[in-house]
């Protein structure tokens, strides 16, 4: 453990000292546009320059989280909905021995990338696209959630997040500055005029011109240079904690094999993700202008790792793949850590399926997370109902029957509990009150092998996935136990 905090501060170390050259740059941005703007105004540039990179940075730290995952229109998900990725998420919080469980997101888009969020690793989570878990097997998506939990435990999304805002700000002021510039031509004549020639004042003006056109490129080549190491160790440190590099290595075949875009991803939040997700827009990027290593280089790294698949192991590998005499890990990788073996590739966890039968479970999972409603006629036709259907009930096309849609909220409780009083009464009288209805287990029957959706007694809509195996479920709403039974 302690060779993995040399690591981790090595490279902190490395990227901070990026990071505060972005700091100096965007201060020294901030001297010049305020100069050149008003007489002796360095001051006041820098004062402001400092302002918004504050105010920025409050709001990343406490509400980066909740910015990022807005954006990405994430929706957080239970264990029932997907009970082999919580598995898989326990699994690699096991063993990198974080102090909390992330919570999981999944993002309702077909492109496959993933990527974690967090301050720090007691307060994190992890953030899958449906696309992702459709394509990949278990190994593969344990590979890429064992990436995903490294980039938590190596402190790099905090960073990566103060990094983005620093880029955001630079990006601002240099807005601001040119803007101003345009608006205020008549003013700056008066303001060199009054210098007696200017000529002093014409330089400060032609380096902040200068600055302020080319700090956005040097502040997202920071930025990306962050970004890209953080990314080697990540890919180590997942390939040390699944004990299996192939499984990376193929999930990182799959992902970038993928031609659909994620809309939702932007140039800020890109360097987050696995993989660029905005590979599909892009025309060209060089090395230094990318976001991330190239993908087949990671590829080739994870699957020249022999002998074991410690952090030595891979930064042998690297130095191979690189024909580098640099490596991407600290030297003292090379004596202090001890081998660990590679594993075998475990069973696939779930039956093959065809492409037509992957596309249907894959658009289920979308419209699932997009507040769909699925309900199983007694004829057997499964009916999928979408969010903004407001009428209590559904006719089956089949067989003419109808079906109780559930609704979410008060309106729901209500009627449920209603029914239930209204089936523990006999005769007009009220139900016992040593056992009212309300108190008594509720127990939904689930009807096939697809999605179902049903209500619990105080409102919430709870979704049943195929996968779902297990004789229980708990509300995430109010805490109550429902059993769930099966039709034979």
């Amino acid at each position: 453990m302690s060779l993995m905090w040399d690591i981790i501060e090595s490279n902190k170390r490395k990227s901070l000292i990026i990071f505060f050259l972005m700091g100096i740059f965007f201060l020294v941005l901030g001297y010049f546009a305020g100069s050149a703007l008003v007489k002796g105004g360095g001051i006041y540039g820098i004062f402001a320059a400092s302002f918004i990179w504050l105010i920025l940075s409050l709001i990343s730290f406490f509400q980066g989280d909740s910015l990022i995952l807005a954006v990405s229109k994430a929706k957080l998900v239970t264990h029932d909905l997907h009970p082999q990725l919580f598995n898989v998420v326990e699994e690699m919080k096991i063993a990198a021995n974080l102090p909390a469980m992330p919570k999981v997101y999944i993002i309702p888009e077909h492109a496959p990338n993933a990527f974690a969020v967090g301050r720090s690793p007691d307060k994190s989570a992890v953030v899958v696209t449906a696309g992702l878990l459709e394509r990949l097997n278990r190994d593969e998506l344990q590979g890429v959630i064992a990436h995903e939990m490294s980039h938590i435990l190596n402190r790099d999304v905090l960073l990566l997040t103060f990094a983005g805002i620093l880029m955001g700000s630079i990006v601002i002021l240099s807005e601001v500055f040119l803007r101003g510039m345009f608006f205020s031509r008549g003013s700056s004549r008066r303001y060199r005029s009054g210098l007696g020639g200017g000529q002093a004042q014409i330089i400060i003006m032609v380096i902040a011109l200068v600055l302020a056109i080319l700090a956005p490129i040097i502040a997202r080549l920071f930025y990306f240079a962050i970004s890209r190491k953080r990314e080697y160790l990540a890919d180590a440190s997942g390939a040390r904690l699944t004990r299996y590099p192939e499984g990376l290595a193929s999930a990182l075949e799959k992902i970038s094999s993928g031609s659909e875009e994620l809309p939702e991803a932007n140039k800020v939040t890109a360097p987050m993700y696995i993989i660029n997700p905005l590979k599909a827009k892009k025309v060209s990027f060089s090395s230094l202008s990318s976001t991330h290593p190239p993908t087949q280089e990671r590829i080739r790294i994870l699957r020249s790792m022999s002998g074991g698949v410690n952090f030595q192991n891979y930064n042998q590998a690297f130095l191979k793949v690189k024909g580098s005499s640099v490596g991407v890990l600290p030297k003292s990788v090379a004596d202090d850590e001890e081998a660990i073996l590679a594993r075998t590739a475990s069973k696939e966890s779930r039956p093959s399926k065809g492409k037509k039968a992957g596309a249907r479970d894959l658009g289920d999972l979308i419209r699932v997370l997009n507040g769909y409603v699925f309900i199983t006629c007694a004829c057997g036709l499964k009916i999928k109902v979408p969010k903004d259907y407001k009428n209590p009930s559904i006719k089956c096309p089949r067989c003419g029957r109808q079906n109780t849609v559930p609704l979410e909220g008060l309106i729901a409780a209500s009627a449920m509990l209603n029914q239930a009083a209204g089936a523990g009464s006999k005769g007009g009288e009220p139900p016992q009150k040593e056992q009212p209805a309300s108190d008594s287990p509720q127990v939904y029957t689930k009807k096939g092998s697809g999605w179902e959706t049903f209500n619990c007694r105080c409102g919430r809509l709870i979704n049943l996935s195929p996968s779902f195996q297990g004789n229980h479920v708990t509300c995430s709403k109010c805490g109550k136990v429902i059993n769930i039974t099966r039709n034979n």
